[in-house]
C-alpha cells in the first residue's frame, strides 16, 4: 500500500481501509448462520442482554478477537439501550473510542475473510430479578420473576432452553389466537373424520385444545427437572410468578446452504 502511494502514510491507511470495506461488502451476501449468543448482566441482576453475533463457520465463532467483539456488543446494549440494530452500529463498540460497531465489524470481516453480522438483541430492564442461562454458545434465555430465589430463577431459565417444544409465552391467555385457530381447524377436521357424533367431536376438540396450550406455554409445560409436576405448580409452591422470558437460539430462522467444505477448497485449489 505504502509502495501504490508513492510513500504517503495517510493514503496508504484510507486505501486498506477502502479495500476491507470492499471486502466486507463483498461478503455480505454470504450466510452467517453460526456465531455466538452472548448474555451480559448488570450486578444486581435487574438489567440483563443477550446479543446474536453470527459469522459462516463455528472455527471463527472460537476464535478470541471474535468472542472479544461479540461480548463488547453485548456490554455496549446493556450499558445504553439502543433502540435498534442501526443504532446500535453505530455506536462506539468500548468507552471512549471513535471505532463503532460497524467499524469494527467490516475490519473483523477483512482480517478474518468471512461474512459477520450483529443479527440481533433483546434487553430486560425490571426492578424484579432477571435470571439468565446460557446453553454453550448457541441458547441464551432471560426470565423476569418475582418472588423465588436465584436458584429457582436459574432452573426456569434452563427449562425454557431446553423444553420441546419450546414455550411460547408464560400462560394460555398470552397466546395468539391466530395460533389457536390454526390448531382447532386441524383438530376439527380431524375429529370429523372419526365419524363420531358432534357432541362428541366438540369434546375431543376442546381436550386437544388444552393438551396444545399446555405444551406451548411455559406454565402449563412438565418441568424439565421433575417432569412429575408442571412449571405453574413449581411456582406455586414457591410463591413465585414469571413476568416474561426471552429467549435466543443462534441461527433460527436462517436458511443455511448445505455446502461441502472439501469440496469448497478443492474448488478454489482447481480454479488457483
Amino acid at each position: 500500500a505504502l509502495v501504490d502511494a508513492d510513500g504517503d502514510m495517510e493514503t496508504a491507511i484510507e486505501a486498506l481501509r477502502k479495500t476491507g470495506l470492499a471486502k466486507a461488502d463483498k461478503k455480505a451476501s454470504r450466510v452467517a448462520a453460526e456465531g455466538l449468543v452472548v448474555i451480559e448482566t448488570s450486578d444486581d441482576s435487574k438489567t440483563a442482554a443477550i446479543v446474536e453475533v453470527n459469522c459462516e463457520t463455528d472455527f471463527v465463532a472460537k476464535k478470541e478477537d471474535f468472542q472479544d467483539f461479540a461480548s463488547a456488543i453485548a456490554k455496549r446494549v446493556l450499558a445504553d439501550n439502543p433502540a435498534d440494530i442501526d443504532a446500535l452500529m453505530a455506536m462506539p463498540l468500548n468507552e471512549g473510542s471513535i471505532d463503532t460497531v460497524e467499524d469494527v465489524r467490516k475490519a473483523l470481516i477483512a482480517n478474518i475473510g468471512e461474512n459477520i453480522s450483529v443479527r440481533r438483541f433483546t434487553r430486560i430492564e425490571s426492578d424484579n430479578a432477571i435470571a439468565s442461562y446460557r446453553h454453550g454458545v448457541r441458547i441464551g434465555v432471560l426470565v423476569e420473576l418475582t418472588g423465588g430465589d436465584d436458584t429457582l430463577g436459574k432452573d426456569l431459565a434452563m427449562h425454557v432452553a431446553a423444553h420441546d417444544p419450546r414455550p411460547v409465552c408464560v400462560s394460555e391467555d398470552q397466546v395468539p389466537e391466530e395460533m389457536v385457530a390454526a390448531e382447532r381447524d386441524i383438530f376439527t377436521a380431524q375429529a370429523r373424520e372419526s365419524g363420531k357424533p358432534v357432541d362428541i367431536i366438540e369434546k375431543m376438540i376442546s381436550g386437544r385444545i388444552r393438551k396444545y396450550l399446555a405444551e406451548i406455554t411455559l406454565l402449563g409445560q412438565s418441568f424439565v427437572k421433575d417432569p412429575d409436576q408442571s412449571v405453574g405448580k413449581l411456582l406455586k409452591q414457591a410463591n413465585a410468578s414469571v413476568v416474561r422470558f426471552e429467549r435466543v437460539e443462534l441461527g433460527e430462522g436462517i436458511e443455511k446452504k448445505d455446502e461441502n467444505f472439501a469440496d469448497e477448497v478443492m474448488a478454489q485449489v482447481k480454479g488457483g
